[in-house]
């Protein structure tokens, strides 16, 4: 059974996972103006609202959120892209298996 929140999943943890890419990522982050955490931090929000009324996990949007918050931290930014996208990708896998209800 596929679902918006999962797809959205998938979309944030690979997003997360470019960020967490050493100098590319902040790079990337700094080329931006640091908008690109304010990007993420919407899509964040919106895959907590879609896990939410889809009775998905929400912890790792919710980790999400808090990674966008901090991430203009350099080296705390960067671990938090990292453990970020671990735990959206893993959520994206295991949220076909179960609802949290």
């Amino acid at each position: 059974m596929n679902n918006y929140s999962t797809g959205m999943k998938w979309i944030t943890g690979i997003a997360e996972g470019f960020l967490a890419i050493p100098i590319i990522g902040g790079a990337f982050v700094v080329g931006t103006g640091y908008s690109a955490l304010g990007v993420m931090f919407l899509l964040h929000a919106i895959t907590l609202i879609l896990s939410i009324r889809e009775g998905q996990g929400k912890g790792a949007s919710i980790l999400g959120l808090i990674t966008s918050v901090v991430s203009i931290i350099p080296v705390i930014g960067w671990i938090m892209h990292l453990l970020t996208a671990a735990a959206l990708l893993l959520s994206a896998l295991t949220s076909n298996r179960t609802r949290n209800w």
